[in-house]
Order: structure tokens, then sequence, then C-alpha cells
């Protein structure tokens, strides 16, 4: 992408909902691979120790801001982003071009149950199916290699990886060759969880003001806290460490 920033030891594309799904959209057309990710506060906080989450996010060829947070460091910055482009926003918009391009999508990650609502769900409103197959994340890494094989013969246009940081990452950038018969794939986080039914997302004004993660953590504050509060820290700590570097 020619229209990239690069901050705290990330790169970031500047590019809204509406051209990210743009790029997709030609992807397929032109039948090549795209490589997705996004980055929040707190997986730019994590990357600065974890070489192979660093590498697993920027090798990725699209690149989104998740976390208000993010666009407001941008800002911060001097290297304003348009605006954040939320994943499971993106994954819920790509299920719906999948459906109006007549295209498949491949579900791996979340438990069995969960993937399985999911697909209940995406039916009822997409007919006919625009699933190619699916798989729960709760496999050994002796599996990983049938699993990606499974995918690539599956016939899907898209896969859609519902694991938490890094292994999405990781797992994306490690076998991307070996899903060059596909045309986008994509890490989604708790997405499946979400559009499952199993947990709630914050209201949209919470998420306008960047409030989102309070809402995540108020869910589950004994799990969630350090993630949360001290990650947020760090972060801040990262954005004012750069601005000072750059003056």
């Amino acid at each position: 992408m020619n229209n990239r920033i690069h901050i705290l030891n990330t790169q970031i594309d500047n590019l809204t909902m509406e051209e990210t799904l743009a790029e997709v959209s030609k992807a397929i057309q032109e039948n090549r691979l795209i490589h997705h990710t996004v980055v929040n506060a707190g997986k730019i906080v994590a990357l600065q120790k974890n070489e192979e989450l660093k590498q697993g996010v920027n090798n990725a060829d699209i690149i989104n801001a998740d976390g208000q947070a993010v666009v407001w460091a941008s800002k911060m910055l001097n290297k304003p982003l348009k605006e954040r482009v939320a994943g499971i926003d993106l994954f819920t918009n790509l299920l719906e071009l999948a459906y109006r391009q007549q295209k498949k999508v491949y579900l791996l990650g979340a438990k069995e149950n969960i993937v399985k609502e999911l697909i209940k769900r995406t039916d009822k409103k997409f007919t006919p199916s625009i699933i190619a197959g699916f798989h729960h994340g709760y496999f050994k890494k002796a599996e990983e290699e049938k699993i990606v094989q499974e995918i690539s013969e599956s016939g899907a246009h898209m896969l859609f990886v519902a694991m938490s940081s890094p292994m999405k990452e990781i797992f994306l950038d490690r076998y991307k060759k070996e899903l060059s018969s596909l045309n986008f794939i994509m890490g989604v986080g708790g997405s499946f969880d979400v559009l499952a039914g199993k947990t709630k997302r914050a209201p949209e004004w919470m998420q306008r003001v960047g409030l989102e993660w309070f809402y995540r953590f108020l869910q589950e504050p004994r799990r969630m806290w350090k993630r949360y509060l001290v990650g947020n820290i760090k972060f801040i700590y990262l954005v004012i460490k750069e601005k000072i570097s750059k003056k």
C-alpha cells in the first residue's frame, strides 16, 4: 500500500472502511491474495517485545487501525489516520460482500458450539449459504498443516480466524503461502463470540468515544484488568515517548 504510515514500530494503512472493502473486492476480481490484520493499543504494546507478532502484523498486505486509541495516537504523532476500521465491522461487511458476489467463506476458531451457532445465524441471513467450511480453534500444532490443506481445498475465497493474539497473526503469517488459493485471510479475534450471541458488544456511543475496551473490561474485570488498564498505560507511555523523540 502506498498510503501507509509508520508509528510505534508498526505500519498502518490510512484507509477508510469503504476503501478497505474496495481493495478486498479488487483482490477477488483479480484472483490474488490479501493478508489482512488490525492493530489496537494492546497489540501495539505486545509487539514491542514479541518479534513474531511484530513480523506477523507488519508482513500483512493491509493493516487497519481497529482501536480508536490508535487513531488518536496517529493524530498526536502528526500522522493522522482517516478513521478507525473495526475488525468486527469489516468482518460483517465482508460476509455481506461474499453473499452479493456469490463467494464462499471459511470460519476457523472459537469453540465448536460457537462457530456452529454463527453458521446457523449466517445461513438464516444469507441463502444460499456462503459457508465453505469450518473448524473450531482448539486444535494442536501438529494438526495445523492438515487444517490449512482443508481450508485451501474447501473452495473458500475468504478465511476468518477467530483466535486471540498473537496466535492468529503468527498462524496467518506462517501459512499464507499455503493459503494462496484464497483471496482474503483475516484474524477476527472474539468476533465469532459476539456474532453468535455469547458476548455483547459495547453500545455504539461507547464505540464512538473509544470506550469499547472499558465495556469489555466491565464484562470480565478479573480477566481483563491487566490487559486493558495496564496495557493502556503502557500504550500512552509509548505514544508520549515517540512524540518526545520526534521533537
